[in-house]
């Protein structure tokens, strides 16, 4: 997997066509492994990515290193990537695509401003969420959690040929900052999923964020607020002018049918 993207042919694809720009230029950035993660795309296929991330911190996965795929559809950035993990971990199941807010099961809370990056960050932030019998989740318990972590450093691809302990750069302190990074994405990620629920033309939110981000989040919140009403406030003055329109060609309707039936004297015509 470490040269695939140098090795891969390009002459295949429209290189003029932007999903093909923005993948070639997000392989090139994401070309050196990192201590958290690391992904490209494999030989001669552009839309589909190995990814090998290291668990967080302090959680039941904290010694795992684990290893999946990403499939991009062709309409990407527009549309999110699939995620599939192929290391056993006790929180996602394997060969099977899944469920979160950057997958393609949440077409709706994808942006197109995220990339290959930010959807590794937060499949690390998400592992130490519970699964909640999501699609492609799993909620094993913490010791089986930690055999697996343990058993995933010898997993090997069969398409990549490296071991996942091979893959990733020695942990260091800066590492302790991208974790919290990725913490940070997922929870911001998971609000917005939320916080774009309705009810009964409602909005309603379920966080799990604390109270120092809810107010970092504040700002947003308020702006989302301020559209939806004027949104409302746009539709209801259509709604009025379209209610105006409606009389008024009404009223010369009826002006015009018995107008013109009724005889006027002939002192107002003569006038």
């Amino acid at each position: 997997m470490s040269n695939s993207f140098e090795q891969m042919s390009t002459s295949s694809y429209n290189t003029q066509s932007s999903s093909i720009k923005r993948l070639m230029r997000e392989a090139i950035e994401l070309k050196e492994p990192t201590e958290l993660f690391y992904c490209q795309p494999i030989e001669n296929n552009l839309y589909e990515w190995h990814f090998t991330i290291r668990g967080p911190k302090d959680t039941e996965f904290e010694h795992g290193i684990y290893h999946g795929r990403i499939l991009l559809p062709v309409e990407y950035p527009m549309k999110p990537p699939s995620i599939i993990f192929l290391t056993a971990s006790g929180r996602f199941k394997i060969n099977e695509k899944i469920c979160l807010s950057i997958s393609g099961h949440h077409a709706e809370t994808w942006t197109p401003t995220w990339g290959i990056r930010t959807a590794l960050l937060a499949i690390i932030g998400f592992m130490e969420t519970p699964g909640e019998g999501a699609i492609g989740s799993l909620d094993y318990t913490p010791d089986e959690r930690r055999i697996l972590a343990k058993r995933s450093q010898s997993y090997v691809c069969p398409t990549c040929g490296i071991a996942n302990s091979q893959l990733l750069l020695p942990l260091s302190e800066k590492s302790i900052d991208i974790q919290k990074q990725a913490k940070e994405l997922a929870n911001q990620i998971s609000f917005q999923k939320n916080f774009e629920t309705t009810s009964n033309n409602k909005l309603v939110v379920k966080s799990s964020l604390n109270s120092s981000e809810l107010r970092s989040n504040s700002s947003n919140q308020i702006l989302v607020l301020n559209e939806n009403n004027f949104n409302n406030n746009l539709f209801n003055f259509v709604i009025y002018v379209c209610c105006i329109i409606f009389l008024f060609l009404f009223l010369r309707r009826l002006f015009l049918i018995f107008g013109n039936s009724q005889s006027f004297p002939s002192s107002f015509t003569d006038f």
